[in-house]
């Protein structure tokens, strides 16, 4: 029995094995995607073109298989070529359609978000205390667009908003409250509020809500009473990745509620 090169049997293996992990895992996500209860996802992906990859594909294999090897076709046998083609054909349209979407995940769509959020509730701050009345947070989501989570597959429409008082640090947990959910949490006398936002941590892409995180450090922005010309923190430094010791309780108080 004639057979092709090893060279041509690897390409070929290893060509199905990019197809199946590229596409394979395309299409569990969009599977995923729609029975999760939050997935890191601005829409619900399509699994038409997985689909339609990983069904050439196994016409290909098809074609090796049992047209190729079985038959004893030698290295000349275009069939040995499919693989490769297809795998170098799907990634080309992968580009092409990539030039059209905003290369932004999840996470950094929400980290922009509170960042946002949190630089116009320091301009509502008084030399004296900040804001902590919801009916004036409460405008400010409308202008952060829509969270960057789905839930059970359905896109979010707007954020909501949580005000909690005598607050001694960040919320570092929320237990029951639903993703997109803006914790601000205000300080004693209102000396300095902490804002925080239910999602899913930087490394989880499908689960239950969680607090907006990144390598396991809750990312929170710190509002404070306005200083006079005080210069502006820089784009890089504005999240806080710790809080001095005794201040990281973040749940002492009573809570108040707005549903867009």
């Amino acid at each position: 029995m004639t057979l092709p090169s090893r060279k041509t049997l690897l390409g070929n293996v290893l060509s199905l094995a990019a197809i199946a992990w590229i596409y394979g895992g395309d299409l569990s996500d969009a599977v995923r995607a729609r029975t999760a209860e939050v997935s890191a996802l601005v829409e619900l992906p399509s699994p038409v073109r997985p689909t339609v990859v990983l069904s050439l594909a196994a016409l290909a294999v098809g074609v090796v298989v049992l047209g190729g090897i079985a038959r004893g076709k030698a290295e000349g046998f275009k069939g040995y070529r499919l693989l490769p083609i297809l795998l170098v054909g799907a990634l080309f349209a992968d580009l092409v359609l990539a030039e059209s979407r905003i290369p932004i995940d999840s996470t950094d769509m929400a980290s922009m978000s509170l960042q946002r959020f949190q630089k116009q509730a320091q301009e509502l701050s008084t030399r004296d205390s900040v804001v902590d009345d919801p009916r004036i947070l409460q405008p400010l989501l409308e202008e952060m667009g829509r969270p960057p989570y789905l839930v059970r597959g359905e896109p979010m429409t707007a954020y909501t908003l949580q005000v909690r008082k005598d607050c001694e640090g960040p919320v570092r947990d929320a237990p029951g409250v639903r993703p997109g959910t803006v914790l601000y949490c205000v300080a004693p006398e209102r000396k300095a509020a902490w804002v925080t936002m239910v999602g899913l941590s930087g490394e989880t892409r499908f689960g239950p809500p969680e607090m907006l995180s990144v390598r396991g450090e809750v990312r929170f922005l710190l509002v404070q009473p306005a200083i006079p010309d005080e210069a502006p923190p820089e784009p890089g430094d504005a999240f806080r990745d710790s809080v001095p010791a005794g201040n990281d309780t973040g749940m002492d108080g009573g809570t108040s509620s707005l549903q867009p």
